[in-house]
């Protein structure tokens, strides 16, 4: 380096940023002998190096920063940054870069002590910014100017939101966690972002900008420091904020550092713009015409400090530090990092002792340089200053290599976070810069080696972990190809349908929907599915005919009521304007276009309608059956329920319908595949596994629920889920009976296999157990256990033994009695064993919900035998302690039926897969009383509903508050005034009920004029047979009281019964 006065070619490149000013510089140094640039950035000394040694050869080039010396035997050329220009070299060209940072508070001064005393044999040269041009003119006397114009225009567009930014921008914010935030905002919106910031290493910050000058992104995060000498291929500049922190406080930006940031877009004669992003308000109109014309208020004042300093003692340098400047055009900065550590250390009496004279002195202002690239407290850096020091003034005055080789290996580590990373980077570069001082270290070389390859290994961590969380390569990539408006590669895997685009996984392809892998944010969600749009045009259309052309067997339909197609969803079935009908809906995210929907729509909509008429053809055969009347609208509700139909209370309409009934209607129905039982008309065909499956589906489609799960194919029962609503096991063929849900034709079955037990186990008392009913009065139980047993229930025909007692509610039984029935008014219990009646029919549904259809045959009472039951039931625990000898209890004796019940055989559970337990309340579902008593079931048959000519719960003159039977259960209020005076008597209770005949159409015999029959017992007014020819004039039947037994009336010599009598009297 020359003095100052020795004559040289002095000049000043001045103009905006982009004009080439570094590029002249840099080929002028190369046109001489020698040179030397003094950069303000490592960065950029080491990017400038990289072009030198491609132009002349590395062994004519150095490289000389504070933390890197490359350094040949004979080089010809310098490139460093300005702290670390070696100022004892002479060469024929030098030149400073950014001269304008002369005004910097921080490292002005160090430029300024470089454009005052840095000289070139032949040639100096300052590069920067036009505001610098009076103040030269001023400082340096016989420099001449070059003023290099911008060749393209900086426009300012206003306020952009993130997500809207053009592709090539690059977001400007001034704090690390801003930079982040941005970056990851970037990731999830436009497919990743490099990110550039002064704290990075050389070898980070080029893999980023790599990052981005090859397109692998089209954005860049970064801090201030984009503005000093990065040449990128930016077209837009955002500012996120317009103030920044400069180590004193918070201040807003100036208009020439707006300036210099954003004249990063644009290069050389393309246009670039700059505007703000996020929360930046905008930027004023004056700033704004200032950047666009270039025009900037020249500045008036730089930094200087002493350069010429005193080590005679620590005082005399801390005093030349402060000397004044000697012109006006300077001044002097605030204290440097350096000065403070000096005037902290300089307290020590430890080091103020060892820093005597000039070379110790000089020692402890070297050590002070040593920047803080870590930003570390100022106590906290000088105490690690403090420790270098006191080894290079002790023992061998070397560091010891366990003191550098324990600070070195706590940096060298790779896990943590992108801060931890950057910290160990700055905490390494200390150690770095420390190992190229001279002669600090007893094998310099060594430690200048393993401190760079720790940096090495930590920039590269820092590089792929910054890459990971703020790159997808895969949107980003989808994103560019997409703009490119390109032909997209897509390949679909044959085994699991994966897309790959462009060689990126982008999801997966089923059927002919494609689901996308999410991405995070909603910009990279639609390209991949763009892409995926694009890319898969032509295997879509491909699929579209193959579906088209299928045949029925690959097609299928899940429990959800997907359909599929070759195993794959393409589309779902919802509710229709008829249960039988669903409508096909193709998904919403579907890639299909108008015709190629229309095209699948059809064919599986053909599907449908093919494989609902095969699997359940006999509720589709209902609609052609050549049904009339009552008939046809049985199968309408049929059709309806999905096959099953219920005669409960909650359907007595229903009940009549069936007992409207005439014999064609009930042959057709017989032929259409109907069964007519007593619980439920049901289809037997649809109870088979396949159908019930189809069912389920349809029910849930309809009722837009879940429902329950099917059973195992063959199970005719199986406990109930209590958040499953009955309807949905009606739907697949099960009654739920208590907590157990039992197939409608095994509880038919079971139904009229009780009732037979019944009838044969309690024959009336006097009569024969082979007395025939009439048929009028048989038929109805030989429809029922037909249905049963699953045969044509539309076929009567009479039976002989129809002499099943009515039912009688026990409350006086001192064993347990399961018994669902609701109690007589006033909670008055029937204790009257069973009674012989002489219309004989199944158990009533006081107990359940449902009524049922029961036989009819004639019988006589017996009163004598509830008065034995009852004196037997009262006696019964006082035989029982008398059983056996004093102190010793009774041996136990098997369970045994009490007068009046029938004891079930447990051999007629298990075909219902039920137990004891669940036997119970199916019992009780059917109308029984039941008992259990250790582990035998007893049962007792209940009182028949009262069924009426209207086929109604209530008759005429009942009250509306009484349910079915004539139990009343509303309000005593509601009741008729002329029930009050019996509304605590069950007996005159029952009186009271009008009573007619059935809802079945009249068989032979049947009615006649009431004057042509004879009188029953119990006739007359509350009592038996009506006669006044309601309800379609079938037989009448007859109500009971646990009372004393009526008057007998005299039997007509001329009925058959009398001839009976007359018979079993000989």
């Amino acid at each position: 380096m020359t003095d100052p006065g020795t004559p040289t070619r002095i000049t000043a490149v001045l103009g905006p940023t982009n004009t080439g000013k570094t590029h002249l510089a840099m080929e002028r140094m190369l046109g001489h002998a020698s040179g030397m640039i003094g950069f303000p950035l490592r960065l950029l000394a080491r990017e400038n190096y990289d072009k030198a040694v491609r132009r002349v050869g590395a062994s004519r080039v150095a490289l000389v920063t504070g933390e890197e010396k490359i350094l040949p035997p004979r080089p010809s050329y310098f490139i460093c940054t300005v702290e670390s220009m070696p100022i004892d070299r002479r060469v024929d060209f030098l030149a400073i870069d950014e001269i304008q940072l002369c005004g910097d508070p921080e490292r002005g001064h160090l430029f300024t002590e470089r454009l005052l005393n840095a000289r070139g044999r032949e040639e100096t040269m300052f590069l920067g910014a036009e505001t610098m041009a009076p103040l030269i003119r001023k400082l340096v006397p016989g420099c001449q100017f070059d003023t290099r114009p911008r060749f393209s225009q900086l426009t300012y567009n206003g306020h952009r939101k993130l997500t809207r930014l053009p592709p090539r921008s690059a977001v400007v914010a001034f704090s690390a966690d801003d930079v982040y935030a941005i970056a990851e905002l970037v990731r999830r919106q436009r497919g990743g972002a490099a990110v550039v910031m002064g704290a990075l290493s050389p070898r980070t910050r080029n893999a980023q900008v790599a990052l981005y000058q090859s397109g692998e992104v089209d954005y860049l995060v970064a801090t201030d420091a984009i503005g000093m000498g990065l040449n990128m291929d930016v077209d837009h500049v955002a500012f996120a904020a317009l103030s920044k922190f400069d180590g004193q406080g918070q201040r807003g930006l100036s208009a020439q550092e707006v300036a210099q940031i954003a004249g990063r877009a644009g290069r050389h004669m393309n246009d670039g713009t700059f505007g703000v992003t996020g929360d930046a308000g905008p930027i004023a109109e004056d700033t704004v015409a200032r950047v666009e014309t270039h025009a900037f208020a020249p500045l008036r004042q730089i930094f200087w400090r002493n350069p010429r300093l005193d080590f005679r003692s620590v005082e005399a340098l801390l005093k030349s530090l402060g000397a004044a400047p000697p012109d006006e055009g300077l001044m002097r900065p605030r204290r440097a990092e350096d000065q403070q550590a000096l005037e902290i250390l300089a307290q020590d009496p430890e080091i103020a002792q060892a820093a005597v004279g000039p070379q110790k002195v000089g020692l402890l202002w070297d050590v002070c340089r040593i920047p803080d690239f870590r930003k570390l407290r100022a106590e906290t850096h000088v105490r690690l200053l403090g420790q270098i020091f006191r080894h290079l003034t002790a023992g061998n005055r070397r560091l010891p290599d366990d003191f550098v080789a324990g600070h070195a290996k706590r940096m060298d580590r790779n896990d943590g976070d992108i801060h931890a990373l950057v910290d160990r980077i700055a905490g390494i570069r200390v150690w770095t810069y420390v190992s190229h001082q001279g002669d600090w270290l007893g094998d310099p070389g060594y430690w200048q080696e393993a401190t760079r390859a720790i940096e090495d290994r930590l920039s590269d961590a820092l590089h792929e972990k910054l890459t990971q969380r703020f790159v997808d390569r895969r949107t980003a990539t989808l994103m560019r190809r997409l703009g490119e408006r390109a032909m997209l590669d897509a390949d679909v895997a044959a085994t699991d349908g994966r897309v790959n685009v462009e060689g990126h996984d982008v999801g997966r392809l089923e059927g002919l929907t494609f689901h996308a892998e999410a991405t995070g944010g909603r910009e990279g969600d639609k390209a991949v599915l763009n892409a995926a749009q694009k890319a898969l045009r032509r295997e879509i259309g491909e699929r579209v005919q193959r579906l088209a052309a299928d045949d029925d067997p690959v097609f299928s339909l899940d429990p959800a009521g997907q359909l599929l197609w070759r195993g794959a969803p393409v589309a779902r079935l919802e509710k229709g304007p008829e249960v039988l009908r669903p409508l096909v809906t193709l998904p919403a995210e579907s890639l299909l276009d108008a015709a190629q929907a229309e095209a699948v729509k059809t064919r599986l909509e053909a599907w449908v309608k093919h494989h609902l008429g095969t699997r359940l053809k006999p509720l589709f055969a209902l609609d052609l059956a050549p049904l009339k009347g009552a008939a046809r609208g049985l199968a309408f509700q049929l059709a309806e329920n999905l096959g099953t139909l219920s005669r409960s209370a909650a359907n007595e309409h229903v009940d009549g319908q069936v007992r409207a009934l005439s014999e064609a209607d009930r042959k057709a129905l017989a032929r259409a595949g109907v069964r007519l039982g007593v619980e439920c008309l049901f289809m037997p065909d649809l109870l088979k596994p396949d159908p019930q499956r189809l069912l389920a589906v349809l029910w849930r489609i309809d009722a837009g629920r879940h429902g329950g799960d099917v059973p195992a194919d063959g199970r005719v029962s199986f406990p109930v889920d209590k958040r499953v609503p009955h309807a949905f096991y009606h739907a697949i063929g099960y009654r739920v009976v208590g907590d157990t849900a039992v197939r409608v034709d095994m509880i038919e079955r079971f139904a009229a296999d009780v009732r037979r037990l019944v009838r044969d186990a309690l024959p009336a008392k006097g009569k024969p157990a082979d007395v025939s009913a009439t048929p009028a009065e048989a038929a109805p139980e030989t429809a029922a256990d037909s249905a049963g047993a699953g045969g044509d229930a539309a076929t009567p025909t009479p039976v002989v033994d129809a002499t099943t007692p009515t039912s009688v509610v026990d409350a006086t039984t001192p064993t347990s009695v399961v018994d669902a029935a609701p109690e007589t008014p006033g909670n008055a219990p029937i204790d009257t064993p069973a009674v012989a009646v002489a219309a004989v029919e199944g158990p009533s549904t006081e107990a359940s919900a449902e009524p049922t259809e029961a036989p009819e045959a004639a019988a006589e009472a017996a009163p004598e035998a509830a008065v034995e039951a009852d004196r037997a039931g009262e006696g019964g625990e006082e035989a029982t302690a008398a059983a056996g000898p004093t102190g010793r209890p009774a041996k136990p004796e098997p369970p045994q039926a009490r007068e009046g019940e029938v004891h079930l055989p447990p051999d007629m559970l298990p075909p219902l897969g039920i137990g004891a337990e669940e036997g119970v309340g199916v019992l009780t579902a059917l109308g029984y009383g039941v008992r259990l008593e250790a582990g035998a079931l007893f049962l007792r048959p209940r009182r028949r509903k009262v069924s009426h000519g209207h086929g109604h719960a209530h008759g005429a003159g009942q009250a509306p508050g009484r349910s079915q039977g004539g139990r009343g259960r509303g309000p005593a209020a509601a009741r008729p005034a002329g029930e009050a005076a019996s509304a605590g008597d069950p007996a005159q209770e029952r009186k009271a009920r009008p009573h007619t005949a059935g809802d079945r159409p009249p068989r032979d015999g049947e009615g006649r004029d009431k004057a042509s029959r004879e009188p029953r017992r119990g006739s007359g007014k509350g009592g038996g047979y009506k006669g006044d020819g309601k309800g379609g004039g079938g037989a009448s039947t007859t109500a009971y009281s646990s009372g004393p037994r009526p008057a007998r009336s005299e039997i007509n010599p001329d009925s058959p019964f009398a001839k009976l009598r007359e018979l079993m009297g000989r």
